[in-house]
């Protein structure tokens, strides 16, 4: 096969590549205040209602619930504001405490991009396409973390600080995570275990975090947090029942569940409402 041969071959492959993985085709950001990007179609698209609490019913969290309200509401305001990872505990309402910010803050034209997992290599084109829209943006990727021989965590450092055109001035980046540093300690050992210089592995795989500018811890809660959790959905919902029996049915909910958060605070209520014949709106 000749050079012009390979050439023309390769010019096919590559209109093909970009065929199957078309860039991003920029909305009317002002048609919904979130959207949800998929890479393999390289849209986005609208989210009509957001599934979000309260901020006010998020109960347990306060400090947590301050340090994001006051960095995302920073940069709503064109101020200096880190990207940032919630980390810890599962079920302690990390990205619930996402979509109850923005919610907060919507009304002054920040937006929330949802980017999936499994689409975080193609996060550099999604950021080029923020780039150039009149609003501001919080790209949101819920359950972050890498597996295996993943490489694609790369894409994200790169993404967030390591490019020579750097994140966007009108994007964040927020992700939730239940590992501080996104990989898994047996992922990190055995890379390190082949490494002429083991140290220097541990260090990239490391500096992924560190890319977050505000890390915002989750921990279990105590009882008295869920009971506070609960009584507070009860109150806000309106679900008449005396106290003595929420709060004996409700720690009886979370010993069948084996443990206390604000996810099994809510699938009791969710519970307890059923049974009241009051809906949850």
């Amino acid at each position: 096969m000749s050079q012009e041969d390979v050439a023309q071959l390769l010019a096919r492959i590559a209109g093909a590549l970009e065929r199957l993985a078309p860039p991003p085709r920029a909305p009317d950001f002002s048609a919904a205040e979130a959207f949800v990007w998929r890479a393999a179609g390289g849209a986005f698209h609208p989210v009509r209602r957001v599934n979000r609490v309260d901020l006010a019913l998020l109960k347990g969290v306060d400090r947590q619930r301050d340090m994001l309200l006051a960095n995302t509401s920073r940069f709503a305001q064109g101020l200096p504001a880190n990207n940032a990872l919630m980390w810890g505990a599962r079920g302690m309402g990390k990205s619930s405490l996402v979509k109850s910010v923005h919610g907060a803050l919507a009304d002054k034209g920040l937006k929330l991009i949802e980017i999936h997992r499994e689409d975080i290599e193609a996060l550099p084109a999604l950021l080029g396409a923020l780039a150039k829209a009149p609003f501001r943006f919080i790209v949101f990727c819920d359950d972050l973390s890498f597996d295996g021989a993943e490489t694609s965590y790369k894409a994200l450092k790169t993404a967030l600080e390591g490019g020579v055109e750097g994140r966007p001035d009108n994007v964040l980046f927020y992700a939730t995570s239940n590992r501080r540093h996104l990989l898994p300690r047996d992922m990190m050992e055995n890379e390190s275990a082949t490494a002429i210089h083991p140290g220097e592995v541990i260090e990239e795989k490391i500096s992924l975090s560190d890319r977050f500018g505000l890390w915002i811890g989750f921990h279990n809660c105590s009882q008295d947090d869920y009971l506070a959790m609960v009584f507070g959905y009860a109150d806000h919902f309106g679900l008449n029942a005396p106290e003595a029996t929420i709060r004996a049915e409700a720690l009886e909910w979370s010993i069948t569940r084996g443990g206390r958060s604000g996810r099994v605070a809510w699938q009791f209520v969710q519970d307890l409402a059923g049974r009241l014949g009051k809906e949850l709106s």
